[in-house]
């Protein structure tokens, strides 16, 4: 009976939805066969394009909602949370701060010789050197990220401390970290890494909960999509690449840059693309993967919601009309998003520890032949 009672509602709001396009192309015919009728004051045209760039992009101040005012544009009401503008200009002979507001709800104003040009990066108007320092909102919402992280777990070690957990049941948060950090031992650590596990937990977990927070501050409205940023999953690859090139030893070189076992001539085919793939291919399946699937989930989500203005510029019924099916989309993608967050934390973490993993895969086979021989002479 529920699902006959979806399907029959989504019947009946697409055919008012197909109702109203329809009547909403017969009144543009009328509007062309009679111009005089339709003379108007045309409003600036939407674009779904550059809202959705401008929501996943990083700026420099915090936007929640804004209510418009159609009498008066300049009126209306933006709720945001401006940040702080730091630059040094060689030619003013000193650092300089104020706040983005400075700059305008649009960034289109100047101030103290400054504006910020397309791509919202700050310029000098004279176009003097300017080195910029300010904090973005992905550079605070990192720190958030990171001071969340850092009271969550120091709390929750200091519980253990005093034996909650440990000789009582866990209590607060304990009850929904501990399992994650039991997983991540468990199924990452300990199957990747073998006895090793122990001496990169404590990277894989920060790693893994770092990742998980940024992602989850992503989906609360206004908030950045730091993981959906070039720049922190360069860095965050780069910082694995670091640990996996560290966990390497003389056998893994040797196999690299000598492979055993395979003719002369397919050697020098495959070591270059052994190298390659241990410095360029490796990181940059945990950079993009991370990026690309953090991004397209918020560009689904935005494109849904942006189908109701879309349809709305066209006729107000069209877009109310068209409100129940994208509301329904977005709450559906949103959850799968929830999921995904989780996810994409699980696989830049496991691929991670995978990583690190084959970098001394040959050490696993000297400590298994070292344990034989120990129990052999026992």
């Amino acid at each position: 009976m529920a699902a006959k009672r979806i399907k029959y509602i989504l019947g009946l709001t697409l055919s008012l939805f197909l109702v109203l396009s329809y009547t909403s192309s017969k009144a543009q015919e009328h509007a062309i066969e009679n111009p005089t009728e339709a003379h108007e004051p045309k409003k600036e045209k939407l674009d779904p394009a550059k809202i959705i760039m401008d929501h996943i992009k990083d700026a420099h101040e915090f936007h929640f909602f804004t209510i418009e005012n159609e009498e008066n544009p300049h009126e209306s009401f933006h709720a945001t949370i401006p940040l702080p503008i730091i630059v040094y200009s060689p030619s003013k002979g000193g650092f300089s701060a104020f706040s983005s507001s400075r700059f305008g709800h649009n960034g289109d104003e100047e101030y103290d010789g400054l504006k910020l040009n397309e791509n919202k990066e700050i310029v000098a108007v004279d176009n003097s050197v300017v080195y910029d320092f300010s904090l973005t909102k992905n550079v605070v919402q990192m720190l958030i990220a990171l001071t969340i992280l850092v009271l969550l777990m120091t709390g929750i070690a200091r519980k253990y401390k005093n034996g909650i957990g440990v000789t009582s049941a866990p209590k607060g948060w304990q009850n929904a970290v501990e399992p994650i950090i039991t997983f991540v031992r468990d199924d990452v650590a300990k199957v990747n890494l073998g006895h090793k596990w122990q001496k990169y937990l404590p990277y894989l977990l920060t790693v893994f909960f770092f990742i998980l927070i940024n992602n989850i501050f992503g989906l609360i409205p206004g908030f950045a999509n730091v993981t959906g940023n070039t720049a922190f999953t360069l860095v965050m690859g780069l910082i694995s690449a670091i640990v996996i090139l560290a966990s390497t030893n003389g056998h893994f070189w040797g196999h690299i840059f000598w492979p055993p076992g395979i003719p002369f001539l397919i050697k020098i085919i495959l070591i270059p693309v052994e190298l390659a793939g241990v410095l360029i291919i490796k990181p940059a399946a945990l950079i993009i993967r991370l990026f690309a699937n953090m991004v397209a989930g918020h560009i689904i989500i935005l494109s849904f919601i942006s189908l109701i203005f879309i349809f709305g510029a066209m006729n107000k019924g069209a877009g109310w009309g068209f409100s129940p099916i994208s509301i329904l989309f977005t709450v559906f993608i949103y959850f799968i998003e929830i999921l995904v967050a989780f996810i994409q934390a699980f696989i830049f973490t496991n691929l991670t520890a995978v990583f690190i993993g084959q970098a001394f895969e040959g050490e696993h086979e000297h400590h298994h032949e070292g344990e034989d021989a120990h129990h052999a002479k026992a």
